[in-house]
């Protein structure tokens, strides 16, 4: 069972909901995933076309399906949502417990569209609308990406009471359309008629790799101001994020939605794993904590804080002055912001393309062995 003093138990004491950044069928069969939703807090599960990729490379669980698929002879494409689908049904079975107790808010478990849709609306849309239907679990996710072709899905989704994590966020203005996509989708599921507490939704704002790249451009300033400033933009842009969040709670617009029984998309903080060595690997964890915020981590993450993470409470709402510091600090030395964040979405979104690419190639070696 867990342990009640653990730093994962003083994290969730905190108002931030642990989940884990990884699926496999190895985790299922085995009953990993159960077992860390009874030791370390974990009441979600995220997953992408990386994640997946990984699991259907490593893992023999899938054989059996994978016989089956192939003497159906069904396509590529049609075999890997097959797989990843039974996956994600699976993970929601386990955690419909945890959905249950939380009353809807956790025990969730998201799926991604098609990242090569990415800046294609109504294709994503198309897809997201299948995907609900096939894993057909009210703690289901849709993962869209927040790319501008990708906000009018998120509000169609929202609107057609498909419930939405909106993934890749780097920027602080996209977040804020981000918002207000699902605002508008909101809106849009009160004129269809759909009840709005079964909607539910977080918006992914990604943090490691802000750092990454402001850094290497820090690295190469022959300016001492510039060393004060590594490993501070990420935490800084996420702490600025969570403000709007929290001042969007506080906006008439959202208290009318709420009191019709809407549920505030959750801030997610993703890409928590650190890149740099060099830093404590528990950062970007101890260093965002807020109510009201989903913190999903890779299980090296996960043990990590469990074994030394040092929680010190809310470390968000009252780091807000320092937080605009940094981003100033960064725009004094030249380093602009609109670019980082522009080649962060641009490259997220080709990453994880390319994930799903490599995912289609093994489906189609494993399909062709089994043949």
């Amino acid at each position: 069972m867990s342990d009640a003093s653990s730093p994962l138990a003083a994290l969730s004491a905190a108002g931030v909901s642990i989940w884990l950044d990884d699926l496999s069928r190895e985790r299922l069969v085995t009953g990993n995933l159960a077992e860390l939703v009874d030791t370390k807090h974990v009441v979600g599960v995220t997953t992408n076309p990386s994640i997946f990729q990984k699991a259907l490379s490593d893992g023999a669980a899938y054989a059996d399906q994978v016989r089956d698929l192939a003497l159906r002879g069904v396509d590529v494409d049609e075999a890997a949502r097959a797989l990843t689908t039974a996956d994600v049904r699976w993970a929601c079975d386990a955690l419909r417990d945890t959905y249950e107790r939380s009353g809807g808010v956790d025990g969730r478990v998201s799926i991604e569209v098609d990242p090569r849709l990415a800046r294609d609306t109504e294709r994503t849309i198309a897809e997201a609308r299948a995907l609900w239907w096939q894993v057909d679990r009210p703690n289901l996710l849709i993962k869209i990406p927040a790319t501008r072709e990708g906000l009018p899905a998120v509000t169609a989704c929202i609107g057609e009471g498909i419930s939405v994590n909106v993934t890749l966020i780097f920027s602080l203005q996209r977040y804020t359309e981000v918002v207000d996509a699902y605002l508008a989708g909101l809106e849009a599921a009160v004129d269809a008629g759909h009840e709005l507490e079964d909607i539910a939704s977080v918006a992914s704002f990604f943090v490691s790799r802000v750092d990454t790249e402001v850094d290497a451009r820090l690295e190469k300033l022959d300016d001492p101001r510039a060393e004060e400033l590594l490993g501070r933009a990420a935490i800084a842009n996420a702490r600025l994020a969570y403000r709007h969040f929290a001042d969007t709670l506080e906006d008439r617009r959202w208290r009318s939605l709420a009191a019709a029984g809407a549920r505030p998309q959750r801030p997610l903080w993703a890409s928590t794993s650190v890149k740099n060595p060099a830093y404590d690997d528990t950062r970007y964890v101890v260093d965002l904590v807020a109510p009201d915020t989903v913190n999903t981590m890779p299980e090296g993450t996960l043990h990590a804080v469990a074994d030394h993470g040092e929680i010190r409470g809310d470390t968000v709402t009252g780091a807000y002055d320092d937080a605009e510091a940094v981003l100033a600090g960064l725009a004094e030395l030249g380093i602009s912001y609109d670019e980082v964040v522009a080649l962060l979405e641009e490259r997220g979104v080709a990453a994880f393309a390319t994930s799903w690419e490599d995912l289609l190639a093994g489906v189609r070696d494993a399909l062709a062995a089994a043949r």
